[in-house]
């Protein structure tokens, strides 16, 4: 009787798992009449040679992928934000009874000085009180309101489930970007970025999603001093333009163990050479957000042909750490399948280090997220959203990077 009851069991189970998977739908094809692309190779180096071995990534080629994203993308930071003791950190708060005593709220203060003058900016970060230390983390980049990240609780939103995260077992620290370079085109003389520019910035001079990029490593850089924190174990995540600064952060820093870029779209993870009607594209974003890129970036308006990388090469330079990419049904704008194919393309270069990638070029049916080695997507139903669908599939992620 055991016997049967456990073979029940099991055909109960997995009836409920094909019904499951029998249920989701995939994401619509393509129209047969996208315009055909052809993307640069990123194991392919400046002198025309193929790179062949890991350490070949390591040491030379991938140092001439990021050097052609600063020059043609993003931007550079200059020496002087860079430098060491640019950014002092501080903690001014300490409740270690948060959210009904589960979590340690610390408020953090950072303070860039430079030439006579400085710019503060903050964030919160929450610790676990009950989970083993030191634990994994989360730095969530948040492009949206304040009230979005309240750090007393009182105003909760799904674009930081902090108590969720928690149960989880990490800890999870949030700033506001407007703090660091406001969003907006006449941000410039109110940021970071002005601070530590000396004269007229180049063609090649940071903006403001590099910007905000140093922020989160600046973040990175505190919790890297607190023994709370497991070192390697920190996930930088952020939606939307945030998605982009993100996926930027961990190819520049390789502290990061895992880049979450939710529906990052144009200048993100997907392919700017994929063409259609209904997305956005690399003029489109230039006219309507033109401080977030270099100006360099702007050359390549209507002419993504003609840029020496695509942002397969972006996610290809966080290898052999972990890259997961969420997509939106409803968010044709952010390029769904480019997203998709933006992590297909990447694989050669995880594959070079010792990972097998995603592990298929057909995308996961809607809501059934896929995790290879290394890299992961998942695509859910809706709009253009971060919510407690994606942090969950992003927080499973990490329990594979962080605790395999």
């Amino acid at each position: 009787m055991k016997t049967f009851a456990r073979r029940m069991a099991a055909v109960i189970a997995w009836a409920m798992i094909t019904t499951s998977d029998a249920g989701a739908r995939d994401f619509a094809p393509d129209a047969t009449n996208l315009p055909a692309y052809t993307l640069p190779d990123p194991l392919k180096a400046a002198d025309g040679k193929a790179e062949t071995t890991a350490e070949g990534w390591t040491k030379s080629r991938r140092a001439e992928v990021l050097e052609l994203f600063r020059t043609h993308v993003f931007g550079r930071v200059p020496p002087a934000a860079a430098a060491a003791g640019a950014v002092k950190s501080e903690v001014v708060g300490v409740d270690p009874g948060a959210i009904d005593g589960t979590a340690t709220l610390k408020r953090l203060k950072f303070t860039a000085t430079h030439g006579g003058k400085s710019l503060v900016f903050t964030a919160s970060l929450f610790i676990p009180n009950a989970a083993p230390k030191p634990v994994p983390a989360f730095i969530l980049i948040c492009n949206r309101g304040a009230t979005n990240i309240d750090p007393s609780r009182v105003l909760r939103s799904d674009f930081w489930p902090a108590e969720e995260i928690l149960a989880r077992g990490y800890a999870t620290a949030a700033y506001q970007v407007g703090e660091i370079d406001p969003d907006r085109k006449d941000g410039y003389t109110e940021g970071v970025r002005a601070l530590f520019d000396d004269g007229a910035p180049a063609p090649d001079a940071w903006a403001t999603l590099s910007a905000w990029a140093w922020g989160a490593s600046r973040i990175l850089d505190h919790l890297e001093t607190d023994p709370a924190i497991a070192k390697g174990k920190v996930a930088v995540i952020g939606h939307s333009r945030g998605g982009k600064t993100a996926l930027w952060s961990a190819a520049q820093d390789e502290r990061f163990g895992l880049a979450c870029v939710n529906e990052s779209g144009c200048g993100g993870a997907n392919l700017l050479r994929r063409r259609f009607e209904g997305r956005e594209s690399v003029a489109r974003i230039n006219k309507n957000f033109p401080y977030w890129f270099n100006a360099n970036f702007k050359r390549y308006d209507n002419r993504e042909d003609d840029l020496p990388v695509d942002h397969h090469m972006l996610s290809a330079l966080v290898a052999p750490r972990w890259v997961h990419v969420g997509s939106a049904e409803e968010d044709l704008w952010a390029d769904p399948r480019g997203e998709f194919l933006g992590l297909v393309h990447a694989a050669p270069v995880y594959a070079l280090l010792g990972k097998k990638g995603l592990g298929s070029r057909e995308m996961p049916p809607i809501g059934v997220p896929l995790r290879g080695d290394g890299l992961a997507y998942h695509i859910r139903a809706g709009k253009h959203n971060l919510g407690l669908e994606d942090w969950r599939a992003y927080l499973d992620t990490a329990d594979r990077a962080f605790r395999p």
